[in-house]
């Protein structure tokens, strides 16, 4: 393992900048750590590795095996992989006797906070401000500032670069009838990210909804239905599915997460992708079995005594409005999808467990506006090597911008899973290193997603079988 990045000369651009350090970005820079000739740096403007802090509840795990780590599917032989972090930290064994194929939640925070702290390259505190082409120095000019600790600006900054990789994440997502309430002061409306923080609060609530049909909605639930008294436990729950779906998990229904689905994707027509993804929503938007199961349990739990737990459970439910009433509670005017009826709910606290949304990327790439290509939806195009679609004046200087994690719209539904985050930072550096840096495999699925035109296979004429001579004496 090389400790130290290569030396990198004043006044040559980079060969890489990455832009925001989520699981995502770390993970190519864990694969391009062993390049020493590559000079590549990644800025993130939070202070520390910091992934879904209000969602890392006890018990809760990640909805992919311990094997989609950061650089494992690309290249199992790194120092980087989830096996070392615990030979390092000496818990080999204790995990080989745990048998635990999905790690928790906060155990791969974890490991992703060793790599980071460990790996060289990477500068948090530096928020990127802008991003221009020069055609002068055929390069991109990236500015930042840099943050003291209190998040206020220090200094200021430029680099040039060949590459950028863009992998500034997702945002919190809050339906618009609830964003005036979750932007006023008094009665707690917290989007599942900030869970945690707030989970206090949540428990001493007298009555506390909680919104949005998917994992993080029923974890939330889950956890708020523990900690609270039975008999007393004033829950709902609601959301826009026609039910509280488990997650597609069969064997060959995994293979969506698959390169080889992710290429037939990729080549499809853009109306055929877009009706795709709004289909697809139990490979991604679903419940784990067990957390479905565990819920069961605890409300079954509660009925051994008689009587049923005062909580509800509404799926095909959607929030039309809301507003508050005086200062201490919140109406939910609500519309339930089948029945078309409406009726209204008072809560005193909501937590929107309402997925997230893929930033855009249109404020970080301003400059490169009049560079872009677009779809019909005014949507970046990208390529099938993850590269934004750039006018040929900045693509024949060898500029290229990647996005990781901005790409559903062309990759498909294995674009947020961690599952191909080693493939995909594996593919941009073989790319940009013009070699198989890391070589991939060709096929990945069993199943043949599309029609290929392929000559029809002739078996071999048979053959009489040769028969071997006895010997004598044998």
């Amino acid at each position: 393992m090389n400790p130290h990045p290569p030396h990198h000369e004043p006044d040559a651009p980079r060969d890489l900048v990455g832009i925001g350090i989520g699981p995502f970005n770390l993970s190519l820079a864990a694969l391009a750590q062993p390049l020493t000739a590559l000079d590549a740096v990644f800025y993130e403007q939070r202070p520390t590795f910091d992934w879904h802090p209000g969602l890392l509840i006890d018990g809760a795990t990640i909805q992919v095996p311990f094997l989609a780590d950061l650089v494992t599917l690309a290249d199992p032989a790194s120092h980087w992989t989830f096996l070392n972090y615990l030979k390092e930290r000496e818990r080999l064994f204790p995990f080989y006797f745990a048998e635990r194929f999905h790690i928790q939640r906060a155990e791969y925070d974890a490991y992703c906070r060793w790599v980071a702290e460990n790996l060289p390259g990477l500068h948090f505190r530096h928020q990127v401000d802008a991003v221009r082409f020069n055609p002068e120095r055929d390069a991109f000019e990236v500015d930042f500032t840099q943050l003291d600790s209190h998040g206020q600006a220090e200094a200021l900054g430029r680099t040039h670069t060949k590459n950028i990789v863009l992998g500034i994440g997702t945002e919190p997502h809050v339906p618009e009838p609830l964003k005036p309430l979750v932007e006023a002061p008094g009665v707690p409306v917290i989007h599942a990210t900030d869970y945690l923080a707030h989970r206090h609060t949540l428990l001493a609530a007298e009555h506390v909804t909680v919104v949005g049909s998917g994992q993080s909605g029923a974890e939330v639930f889950l956890d708020l239905l523990r900690g609270r008294p039975q008999g007393r436990e004033q829950l709902h729950w609601i959301g826009r599915t026609e039910a509280f779906a488990p997650m597609e998990y069969s064997k060959l229904g995994l293979e969506h997460f698959t390169p080889d689905y992710t290429r037939y994707f990729h080549a499809l027509p853009e109306g055929v992708r877009d009706r795709l993804t709004t289909t697809q929503w139990q490979l991604h938007r679903g419940i784990d079995t067990a957390t479905i199961a565990d819920i069961h349990d605890e409300l079954y739990r509660r009925t051994l005594h008689g009587g049923w737990p005062d909580a509800v459970l509404t799926p095909g439910v959607r929030v039309r409005t809301a507003g508050r009433i005086a200062t201490t509670k919140i109406e939910l005017h609500l519309e339930h999808i089948q029945q078309n009826t409406r009726s209204r709910l008072t809560t005193d606290a909501v937590v929107l467990a309402t997925g997230h949304r893929e930033r855009p990327l249109d404020r970080i790439l301003a400059g490169l506006d009049p560079y872009l290509r677009r779809d019909s939806r005014e949507r970046p195009r990208i390529d099938e090597k993850f590269r934004l679609v750039l006018d040929p004046s900045v693509t024949g200087a060898d500029c290229h911008v990647y996005v990781q994690n901005a790409e559903r719209h062309t990759h498909g539904v294995g674009t947020p899973d961690l599952g191909l985050a080693a493939w995909r930072s594996a593919t941009i550096l073989n790319t940009l290193t013009g070699k198989e840096t890391y070589p991939l495999p060709t096929r990945t699925a069993f199943t043949t997603f599309g029609l290929e035109n392929r000559l029809p296979q002739i078996p071999p004429a048979r053959k009489a079988p040769v028969l071997t001579p006895l010997v004598e004496g044998r």
